[in-house]
């Protein structure tokens, strides 16, 4: 079985409606190959097609938004947040080293353990369903 990695987003998200792609790797380091990266697809047809493809194979699929951007500056603007966001993160990072590793006094095992889920595959969209989905992107995309 593989995995999928997505985002949590609120049910009222705004981000539900904008376009999903997914992107198919390898699971672990044992293969080396290009990743596939498909879409866009509306966000229930991105997580349903990549549940499907992992269920039974170790792939990573990474289920993420697509931001459909038209200026320079958009795509600079989100450029600088990832740059701050990944800079927020490795001073994180940093300052938890400072405090050490105490995982041998956490009373339910280490901290960085997290429980296993298992995901049940939706069943895929027929292409019928992908080609409107992708057809009601367009139209919001143009629109």
């Amino acid at each position: 079985m593989g995995a999928l990695v997505t985002l949590e987003l609120p049910e009222d998200s705004p981000a539900r409606d904008l376009p999903w792609i997914v992107t198919f790797g390898p699971l672990g380091e044992d293969e080396e190959w290009e990743p596939v990266v498909c879409g866009p697809y509306e966000r229930p047809h991105a997580l349903a097609l990549a549940e499907s493809v992992v269920a039974d194979e170790d792939l990573m699929a990474v289920v993420e938004l697509l931001l459909p951007h038209v200026t320079v500056e958009e795509i600079q603007g989100e450029i600088a947040a990832a740059r701050m966001a990944a800079e927020d993160n490795r001073a994180e990072v940093e300052d938890a080293a400072d405090f050490g590793d105490y995982d041998e006094f956490a009373l339910d095992g280490p901290a960085s353990a997290e429980p296993e889920q298992m995901v049940e595959a939706s069943p895929p969209p027929s292409p019928e369903e992908v080609r409107a989905g992708m057809s009601r992107i367009a139209a919001r995309l143009t629109g």
